[in-house]
């Protein structure tokens, strides 16, 4: 196995790892940003107004993004078992 495929490895590894959490992490995004407008514009300082809705928020996209997600990394994974004779060079 040469450096170079070690790297390309590695480079697609961070690129599925970021394609599968940037749903999630996008919307935690927005929801914060929402939700911390909504407190600026009540001047409420609540800890749990903000931590509930993000829960609510992520639990209900990790429900609907489940499916894809699992698609992305099995395919990650059985390409990556299917090219084991060829790392083998």
């Amino acid at each position: 196995m040469t450096p170079e495929m070690v790297t390309e490895l590695g480079r697609q590894a961070l690129e599925t790892t970021l394609l599968v959490a940037t749903p999630i992490l996008a919307l935690s995004l927005v929801i914060g940003l929402v939700v911390s407008a909504f407190q600026a514009m009540t001047q409420l300082n609540e800890a749990t107004l903000s931590f509930v809705p993000k829960v609510l928020a992520l639990f209900g996209a990790i429900l609907v993004f489940l499916p894809w997600m699992l698609n992305v990394l099995t395919t990650f994974t059985a390409n990556l078992l299917a090219n084991i004779p060829n790392y083998a060079h």
